[in-house]
């Protein structure tokens, strides 16, 4: 199955208020192009050089998601077009999202990456600490910054009952979060190996990767 029918059986099988984020890291370009030419517009990258190289030999209307690790000191190459960044996890980094965005004249949109995996290795804050940040002063001066919803990523196991667990945790915080934070309307959470227990959960934004562009 090529990479245009994979991106087709997705956008029969999700639902239309979910939104496909195609991760498309370590990919070539061509491989973007035919994902692109079947309908796909939202693209992901966890490496902001190589996320900017692909930005500037594709289509101008391709939605960037920079769903990696952010490094404060790499947020400005890819402030003048990056779409949504998933994986925020501090005041600071959002200051400094805030900064670049007001040099390039615009508003960046970000998530909140919540914690929710038992594993060590995933990145994350507790929720008590998005609230703290959400309600603090500091935050509200930030007039290019828009915090729009949270994302997490699931324990990588094949124990789905504990994937769901923790899915659906996240969804009730974020059901939370949306009654206090007028802007909070994305959960992106689901991956290729967790996405349909993740929609059920209530996500309404999946990433997806193998699935789409095979094995990396």
């Amino acid at each position: 199955m090529n990479i245009s029918e994979n991106i087709k059986n997705f956008q029969d099988e999700l639902p239309d208020d979910v939104t496909l984020v195609a991760i498309s890291k370590t990919k070539p370009v061509d491989d973007l192009l035919e994902a692109y030419e079947a309908g796909q517009r939202h693209f992901g990258e966890n490496k902001i050089q190589e996320m900017t190289e692909k930005w500037e030999k594709l289509p101008k209307d391709i939605k960037w998601h920079m769903v990696g690790h952010v490094q404060r000191n790499k947020v400005k190459y890819m402030a003048p077009y990056v779409s949504l960044i998933h994986a925020v996890d501090s005041l600071k980094l959002l200051k400094e999202i805030n900064k670049e965005a007001d040099k390039n004249d615009r508003d960046i949109d970000c998530l909140l990456q919540i914690k929710i995996a038992e594993e060590d290795s995933k990145f994350g804050i507790s929720t008590e600490k998005a609230k703290e940040i959400l309600d603090s002063e500091e935050f509200k001066k930030l007039d290019h910054v828009k915090v729009k919803g949270l994302m997490g990523m699931a324990t990588f196991t094949d124990d789905e009952t504990q994937v769901k667990k923790e899915f659906e945790h996240l969804k009730s915080v974020f059901k939370d979060f949306s009654e206090q934070y007028v802007d909070m309307k994305v959960l992106s959470m689901g991956m290729s190996g967790d996405y349909k227990i993740a929609v059920d959960s209530g996500s309404n934004m999946v990433r997806i990767g193998s699935d789409i562009f095979g094995a990396r």
